[in-house]
């Protein structure tokens, strides 16, 4: 209940930098390709340190580990504030870039020791519940998160959305600090960091199915992303939506996203895992057809609200499957090495977004993200994940 409270106030507070962030780059910019790059930039962690990072919390206390990370996102959140505060500029920009980099590396740390912590404090039988649970939370705040969002940078500076997420966070901190004590029967001694990776790196060959999943997930993801990049700036540049409008748009995205945390409990039970990650890639597609189309915020909140309950669905049928099969002292690991390997599409994906969005369309984007979930739902229908429990 602690983490999934600190959870809320986390996801909470991600919401205000989420949208402030991009825009304040905008604002800086009026570049579709320095936005791409920011959001590439800021999936480097997990393509270079996300599997460093799983070692460090497999050997770490994780209540503690849990507490430093988010100490440290507030601490960046605030001088990135600072900095910004001194005026538009090149400075501004790449402090945008590192601050950017920084809040990625820690919110990953954080992450992956939020998931070891309920994998161990929980039987492999309540996974997929509290999967489901928090993802309910965070689509939840998904839906009102944006509009707030929206609301608050309609009436105050953009760097004001940075100093109120470094606020939101001080909460989380608090809550963290209450979780119960870390064991402190004694560790194994490290083996070494060749032999700790390479035991994970055995595991996840073996277990063929989340090996299958992985793969998959590097399409879906790089899709997803640039979808993701390609949104503010087309509702910005091409719908001339306000602040607050876009974060009404970007609401519809977190109501999809309930709406799939609602329908998968009883979808799981009459579906097999490669049935629903196929359905939800052709979910994905047709949202990402339905935002090419887009010439209204209306039409644009519809894709958004398609693609976010296919991504709720695909999400948690994941983080679940890969928690049920892995064994607990390897979890951080298999984390930190999926996790590294499910972004290693994203960083050029997004980039090149936002190249095809400056000389072309923001359509064509959203259109080759739909034949990329096109794709993976036909991989999912003709490969032995398909009967996969």
């Amino acid at each position: 209940m602690l983490l999934l409270a600190s959870g809320f106030v986390l996801a909470l507070g991600g919401k205000l930098y989420e949208l402030t962030l991009p825009l304040l780059l905008y604002d800086l910019t009026h570049s579709a390709v320095a936005m791409s790059a920011m959001r590439s930039i800021e999936f480097l962690p997990n393509l270079l340190l996300a599997v460093f990072i799983g070692v460090l919390v497999d050997r770490s206390r994780k209540k503690r580990w849990t507490i430093l990370s988010v100490f440290f996102q507030i601490a960046v959140l605030a001088g990135l504030y600072l900095w910004t505060e001194k005026g538009p500029g090149a400075s501004s920009l790449y402090a945008c870039y590192i601050g950017g980099f920084l809040l990625m590396t820690f919110g990953y740390a954080y992450n992956n020791a939020r998931v070891a912590l309920v994998k161990q404090c929980l039987p492999a039988g309540l996974l997929a519940p509290a999967n489901a649970s928090y993802s309910f939370m965070t689509t939840l705040i998904g839906i009102g998160g944006p509009a707030l969002t929206g609301l608050i940078l309609s009436f105050s500076n953009l760097q004001d959305g940075l100093l109120l997420t470094a606020a939101a966070y001080i909460p989380a901190l608090l809550l963290l600090s209450l979780l119960p004590a870390d064991d402190r029967s004694p560790r194994p001694k490290p083996a070494g960091w060749s032999r700790e990776l390479g035991e994970a790196r055995r595991e996840l060959m073996r277990n063929r199915a989340l090996w299958q999943i992985t793969l998959l997930v590097v399409f879906m993801n790089a899709a997803s992303g640039m979808v993701d990049a390609t949104v503010i700036f087309t509702a910005k540049d091409r719908l001339a939506l306000s602040s607050g409008m876009l974060g009404l748009v970007l609401s519809a995205a977190g109501a999809g996203g309930l709406a799939g945390s609602l329908l998968l409990p009883p979808l799981k039970r009459r579906f097999r895992l490669g049935a629903l990650l196929a359905a939800s890639s052709l979910l994905s597609a047709i949202g990402g057809l339905m935002l090419a189309l887009a010439a209204s915020a209306g039409m644009m909140a519809a894709g958004l609200f398609v693609d976010g309950m296919a991504g709720a669905v695909s999400t948690v049928c994941i983080w679940t499957y890969r928690q049920e099969s892995t064994p607990a002292h390897l979890i951080g690991r298999i984390n930190g090495l999926t996790g590294s390997i499910f972004k290693l599409g994203m960083p050029l994906a997004i980039y090149a977004g936002g190249w095809a969005s400056e000389l072309g369309s923001t359509a064509h984007v959203f259109l080759a993200a739909a034949f990329i979930h096109l794709s993976t739902a036909a991989a999912c229908r003709f490969s032995s994940l398909w009967k996969t429990a």
